[in-house]
């Protein structure tokens, strides 16, 4: 398949501005640019999608810059929210910028990584108004679905203006990187099209600049993608961990699954098509999510964090925990149910206060009917205490009660 096909096939694209732009992708070497503003100081799975798609187009030759919205995420894209975000502070929202900046480099290491605040930042309130408010006519604004979502409920100038200040980044990277070809998601073709006018006043009408949206990603349930009870996934381990990162992966539904592996892996049609036959023949074996998993965690986080991942998940699984070290511990356990002691306890006591037992009796039940490990051995003797001496490198005691409930004591 060439790229066109690829793409089509993995479900990646939505809208695109020029029917010109199949030949173009398929055998030109384009400039083209994706942003992200910097609403927080990690990027999560809802923003990986865009980012590999960038990769897939690099892989085919074409150049890519990596826009990070330093000066646009002070304004707020008002793109389907339902309301105002809540404005950043110039220092947030340059922090934010180095976390994104960061992860993006990850991803796409041969990318050219701006910031727009470089270049925005030196605007004036006349400039802005006399030298680019003059090329768009509100009503043409107003006509943007990004836009008339809001009218009703109200939105401000400041948001308004946004998809004027997102159209002269386009003209800046278009004029000094020849970057001709903006990607986003599908609720940013506004955003895209308005920055394609924008050339086309500014350079003449023969200047073409192109723009293709790929659709936003959702579950096959209805719920949103990339969210779960405790919150959304994030890229940055410290947010989010790389184990739990996995988790997410290795828990897709199966009816999911082929589809996220078109869109955030890069397997060949035939590898996604033995998975596929998978799922239909045997999947209680689940090998298309260990693949799935394996590919999205090794690209965002790499080989060497997969592999600690991987040893969690076994530790878990089979309540040998022994043989984890200090960091893969607090990947694993850091959201489990803990409490924390300042001297020796009774067992007893601590699983009734990690709500493992109803009461004390309950408690001596499980231990002496075997269902009790500690720090992956059995443990039957109901006066047993627990001391720091015994932890797992004189923090942790990891108590596990049947086969799947686990519970962390940390020792201060």
């Amino acid at each position: 398949m060439n790229l066109y096909e690829d793409l089509k096939w993995r479900g990646l694209l939505y809208q695109q501005t020029d029917e010109e732009l199949t030949e173009k992708l398929n055998n030109e070497k384009l400039t083209f640019y994706l942003g992200a503003d910097p609403t927080a100081d990690s990027l999560h799975i809802g923003h990986l999608l865009a980012y590999l798609v960038a990769k897939r187009l690099e892989n085919h030759g074409h150049k890519p810059i990596l826009v990070i919205g330093g000066g646009t995420g002070l304004i707020g894209d008002p793109s389907f929210k339902s309301q105002e975000r809540k404005l950043l502070s110039i220092e947030e929202s340059l922090k934010n910028a180095e976390g994104i900046a960061k992860q993006a480099r990850h991803i796409l290491p041969e990318a050219i990584v701006v910031n727009n605040y470089d270049w925005l930042s030196s605007l004036n309130a006349i400039e802005f108004l006399r030298d680019i408010g003059k090329h768009f006519n509100v009503a043409y604004m107003m006509s943007k679905d990004s836009v008339k979502s809001r009218i009703e409920n109200g939105i401000s100038f400041t948001e308004f203006s946004y998809q004027i200040i997102q159209a002269w980044d386009f003209e800046h990277l278009y004029r000094n990187y020849n970057c001709v070809l903006q990607i986003g998601g599908q609720d940013q073709w506004g955003n895209i099209t308005a920055g394609m006018e924008l050339i086309r006043k500014i350079h003449t009408i023969e200047a073409k600049a192109y723009g293709i949206t790929f659709p936003l990603v959702t579950k096959a349930d209805g719920t949103k993608f990339g969210k779960t009870e405790s919150g959304a996934i994030w890229l940055d381990k410290n947010k989010t961990s790389v184990y739990e990162f996995y988790q997410y992966w290795i828990n897709t539904a199966d009816q999911d699954v082929i589809i996220r592996l078109k869109q955030f892996t890069f397997l060949s049609k035939e590898e996604i098509d033995k998975l596929e036959k998978s799922v239909i023949e045997e999947p209680e074996k689940r090998l298309a999510q260990k693949v799935l998993a394996e590919e999205i965690t090794k690209t965002v986080h790499g080989e060497n964090e997969l592999r600690k991942a991987l040893k969690v998940t076994d530790a878990l699984f089979s309540g040998d925990v022994s043989n984890l070290d200090l960091e893969e511990i607090e990947m694993g356990f850091s959201d489990l149910d803990s409490v924390e002691i300042t001297s020796e306890v009774p067992l007893i006591d601590c699983l009734v206060e990690l709500n493992l037992a109803s009461s004390k009796r309950q408690a001596r039940e499980l231990i002496t009917s075997n269902a009790i490990t500690i720090n992956g051995n059995k443990e039957t003797d109901a006066q047993i205490i627990i001391a720091k001496t015994n932890a797992l490198f004189n923090k942790y005691t990891i108590i596990r009660k049947g086969k799947k409930k686990y519970a962390v004591i940390k020792h201060k």
